[in-house]
């Protein structure tokens, strides 16, 4: 793997990062009723899933799913099955880790926020494509597979690690506006609707 596959993967990933996707809208939606510095927390557990995804790939395992068209068709329609959950749930107000209505009422602990942020993450298909589908593009079999798999996961975590915390920021200093009921409300049906694309666009793809 050269420096210039590296920039590449680094630029690929942090426009993924940047477009508001699941893991972006549940940064957004925990510093809206948090505050950012819980939305900290979310972003660890963001992360975080993507380091297991990382280590995965680096143990083979996702060439093993990449190989088994069953097993991949199944994981990925039932991560499609999830974030369309968590879209009907933010349309229709009810309680999960895209509903402000709801979340702004209580306060959640860290781990709790972590746990939720781990999940989606994981059960997050889009995530899973991008490792089995995108990820073996810039690795080179002629070279040590484990220590590239480091260096991307390096180049994939910084700048993501940036990009969410610059979108929890910028969330929490318009918190004052959820306040108001039909704001929380607008937000609601953005992120319901955006994760429900996103749902739709794994089953289509």
């Amino acid at each position: 793997m050269n420096y210039q596959s590296l920039a590449l993967f680094t630029l690929t990933e942090a426009a993924l990062s940047l477009s508001p996707g699941p893991a972006v809208m549940m940064v957004i939606t925990c510093a809206l009723t948090q505050g950012w510095r819980r939305s900290v927390y979310a972003t660890l557990g963001i992360l975080s899933g993507n380091a297991i995804y990382f280590a995965l790939s680096a143990s083979g395992i996702s060439g093993v799913i990449l190989s088994a068209p069953g097993l991949f068709v199944t994981i990925k329609y039932l991560g499609a099955l999830y974030l369309a959950y968590l879209g009907i749930s933010a349309l229709t107000g009810r309680p999960s880790p895209l509903t402000i209505s709801q979340l702004k009422r209580t306060s959640q602990s860290p781990v709790s926020i972590y746990l939720q942020a781990l999940m989606l993450q994981l059960t997050n298909p889009k995530t899973l494509l991008m490792f089995i589908a995108i990820l073996p593009q810039f690795v080179d079999v002629s070279q040590p597979v484990s220590y590239q798999i480091l260096l991307l996961a390096i180049c994939s975590i910084i700048p993501e690690w940036f990009i969410l915390l610059g979108y929890g920021i910028a969330a929490s200093r318009t918190r004052h506006l959820i306040a108001e009921e039909k704001y929380a409300l607008i937000t609601e049906r953005v992120a319901g609707s955006l994760v429900l694309f996103a749902a739709l666009m794994v089953v289509i793809n």
